[in-house]
């Protein structure tokens, strides 16, 4: 699998890591703002805005879009119609369900609406990513 790290169209890697990065921006500040707040049990408050906010879902979703090229890569994901299949099963096989179970702790207060929310953003995040990582294969 590493080796398939110089295979990647990097350009097209890059891209579709902007645009997931982005949407999650959008996704948390201006789409979902308000509920993403209530199911955190903040709903009248000001989130915190410190770096790692910031930084750390980067890379995270810079890993995400670098294992599902890899994946989009050695599997055979050639066509659009591929690669909505392939992004079905990892944004909601791994991406949604894992964000629920990681929801499901006593600090969250609304555990299904953050599954929810946070967990669709991954799996529309995965699609773009997908459609842009197949685009430019």
């Amino acid at each position: 699998m590493i080796s398939q790290l110089a295979n990647l169209n990097w350009i097209s890697v890059l891209l579709a890591f902007s645009a997931y990065f982005v949407l999650g921006a959008l996704w948390f500040t201006v789409f979902f703002s308000k509920p993403y707040k209530i199911s955190l049990g903040r709903a009248n408050e000001t989130l915190q805005n410190k770096p790692i906010f910031i930084v750390g879902p980067a890379l995270c979703s810079l890993v995400i879009t670098i294992a599902s090229a890899i994946l989009i890569y050695a599997l055979p994901v050639s066509s659009f119609n591929d690669a909505f299949k392939f992004a079905l099963l990892v944004g909601i096989g791994y991406l949604f369900a894992n964000t629920v179970n990681i929801a499901i702790n006593p600090n969250i207060p609304r555990p299904i609406l953050y599954g929810i929310i946070s967990g669709s953003y991954h799996v529309v995040g995965i699609l773009i990513v997908s459609v842009i990582l197949i685009a430019m294969k």
